[in-house]
């Protein structure tokens, strides 16, 4: 079992930075990619950053050239650099990641979600 916590949302004026962090702990598990997803309000669940094992990223189009997502490996922490905010980031920004339960003999990859932690972005 892998649980996720997140940290460092808040409330930023439009322009603004915030750094979000996510650091998977549990037993007997291998991370293989962390990222982070968005929900507003009445709008479906948007892909905003990926870390795979290997150093490898891959983003949304919506946060190209904003965003950064980077890692520390030992820690099993994942973190979202936000520049330049707008009031369309504004959302709930859950952590996610895929792990394989090492002590399984022929492990399966296995998708964990964090609670969520608000950014609000005022104009």
């Amino acid at each position: 079992q892998v649980q996720l916590a997140e940290s460092g949302g808040g409330f930023v004026q439009a322009g603004g930075s915030l750094r979000l962090s996510c650091s998977a702990s549990g037993s007997m598990f291998s991370i293989l990619g962390m990222g982070w997803y968005r929900q507003a309000p009445g709008k479906q669940r948007e892909f905003i950053a990926a870390l795979d094992s290997r150093g490898g990223t891959n983003y949304g189009d919506s946060v190209q050239g904003r965003f950064t997502i980077s890692g520390d490996n030992t820690k099993n922490t994942v973190f979202l650099q936000m520049n330049s905010l707008e009031p369309e980031d504004t959302a709930v920004y859950r952590c996610a990641a895929e792990a394989l339960n090492t002590s399984d003999p022929d492990p399966s990859p296995i998708e964990y979600w964090g609670q969520g932690t608000q950014v609000t972005v005022s104009s």
